[in-house]
């Protein structure tokens, strides 16, 4: 998995409505920490995950579909064992982003 990092200082609604935005195949993965500070967008075309905390901001990046969904299992795992709570990913509506998570097999992930 390639990571990225970088710092922005914004908030995650500039992720929100730019660049990790619906209309460029982007889903929210909502977890029980979600905050104006604080955000997570997966790209299941792109195999991308963007994290945005307070500024810093991380990408990773996968080499295949499968360690795509592994990361984001991963991710669910980690938030739930944290006490963050994971409560799903928002396909926001868009029935080919969310076709694509189902094709990954990460269907069970959505809500």
């Amino acid at each position: 998995m390639k990571t990225t990092r970088e710092f922005c200082p914004a908030d995650r609604y500039a992720y929100d409505f730019g660049i990790c935005s619906s209309g460029k195949g982007f889903a929210q993965v909502d977890t029980g920490q979600d905050a104006w500070y604080f955000g997570t967008w997966a790209n299941p075309e792109k195999l991308a995950i963007v994290s945005y905390c307070e500024g810093d901001v991380t990408l990773l990046q996968a080499e295949d579909p499968e360690e795509f969904a592994a990361e984001l299992r991963a991710m669910k795992k980690w938030t739930d064992e944290s006490g963050c709570g994971f409560k799903g990913i928002d396909p926001m509506c868009v029935p080919e982003i969310e076709a694509r998570f189902r094709a990954l097999g990460l269907g069970d992930l959505l809500h």
